[in-house]
């Protein structure tokens, strides 16, 4: 009998234990990301570079010189510097273009490695097309030279014209090289003797940042990382990976964490898009649109004199307007429904992008929409 008692006890508790289950919402299995995707390390980051250089080779495409000085004052000077003074000489060229070069230095980039680098006219060469970059220093924000640039330019528009008719297709006037600048400077960072290390989130937020603090102390078993600020995360490294940074970094990168998201509504009112997020909620509301449509029709009437009779002919104007509006009936947002369920009821009035923009900013307007609305 006892056995059979504790049998029938467990079947009990088993079948709670079930009604229990079925009766707690199943809530969906939330998105994770690597904390490689969701913050940068800091200082490790690109440096923007430019530089100032001709593009020769062209055909008859180039910059005119008699209307852009600052060409054919640097052709002077390249060419002086080969040695052939053009000093008050008359030049007629158009295969020469004045161009700026613009790249991004890569972290921890080495002498001797190469990176791409992209073209620009500068006067009114109508088209890159066939052109070579001649050497040309490429300058960071301290002035210095930190790679020097030179190669055929790819573009990936074109022009083509004749006597009375032209077409261009994208813009030949903007190349890119790749792989065309070698880097001659490095920029000294040692990140192996860094004491901490210092995550940059990509999209600020306070509970973000304390999840990933969070993940990496319950990797590594002790208290490594705190939150600084909504975009700030502190790692202090280890004693068993000090001087290898790059190991530290390689297991904390991988960690994946569940980012949160501010509900948000993102408008382009100049193209019509539209974004919202996952968390955006409405309050009760009802909404209604309609667009009132104005016609106005023309049609004159020609009154003429009879054959042989004394007149003269006569149109007599005859205007036709309307006016028609096109409404829809009202329809009910309940309180609190999802971001799928506001865009099934929005999009059940039949209304586009552009008065959607508006629709939602009247919802905002009335303190019923529960997300920061952001125009772009």
């Amino acid at each position: 009998m006892p056995g059979a008692y504790s049998a029938k006890l467990f079947r009990v508790a088993c079948a709670a234990l079930l009604a229990l289950a079925t009766a707690l919402p199943v809530r969906p299995a939330a998105a994770t990301s690597r904390i490689k995707d969701l913050a940068n390390i800091e200082g490790v980051r690109q440096n923007q570079l430019v530089g100032y250089g001709l593009v020769v080779g062209l055909n008859a495409t180039g910059d005119t010189l008699n209307n852009i000085p600052f060409t054919k004052q640097s052709l002077q000077a390249m060419l002086e510097r080969m040695g052939v003074n053009i000093r008050g000489a008359t030049i007629r060229t158009g295969n020469v273009a004045a161009v700026m070069v613009t790249g991004n230095l890569p972290p921890f980039g080495t002498q001797g490695t190469r990176m791409d680098v992209t073209v620009s006219s500068l006067g009114d060469a109508k088209s890159l097309q066939g052109g070579t970059l001649l050497v040309t220093p490429l300058l960071g924000a301290d002035g210095n030279v930190y790679a020097v640039a030179q190669g055929s330019v790819a573009i990936n528009g074109f022009q083509a014209e004749g006597e009375a008719a032209k077409i261009v297709r994208g813009v030949p006037t903007v190349g890119r090289i790749a792989n065309g600048a070698i880097i001659e400077r490095e920029i000294e960072f040692a990140l192996n003797r860094l004491p901490n290390v210092r995550l940059a989130l990509r999209n600020a937020d306070f509970t973000t940042a304390k999840r990933i603090a969070a993940a990496v102390n319950d990797y590594l078993g002790a208290k490594s990382a705190e939150p600084i600020d909504p975009s700030t995360v502190q790692l202090s490294i280890p004693a068993e990976f000090k001087g290898n940074v790059v190991a530290f970094l390689t297991e904390i990168e991988q960690l994946q964490v569940e980012p949160d998201q501010a509900a948000k509504i993102v408008i382009d009112e100049r193209s019509g898009i539209i974004v919202m997020g996952r968390d955006v909620r409405v309050a009760t509301v009802a909404v209604a649109q309609g667009n009132l449509t104005v016609t106005i029709s023309e049609s004159p009437q020609v009154s003429q004199p009879n054959p042989l009779a004394r007149g003269r002919t006569v149109v007599t104007p005859n205007t036709r307007v309307g006016v028609t509006e096109d409404g829809k009936k009202l329809a009910l947002v309940k309180d609190g429904v999802s971001l799928q369920q506001l865009v099934d009821g929005l999009n059940g009035l039949g209304i586009g992008p552009r008065d959607l923009i508006g629709i939602l900013q009247a919802i905002k307007a009335a303190g019923a929409i529960e997300a920061d609305i952001e125009v772009m």
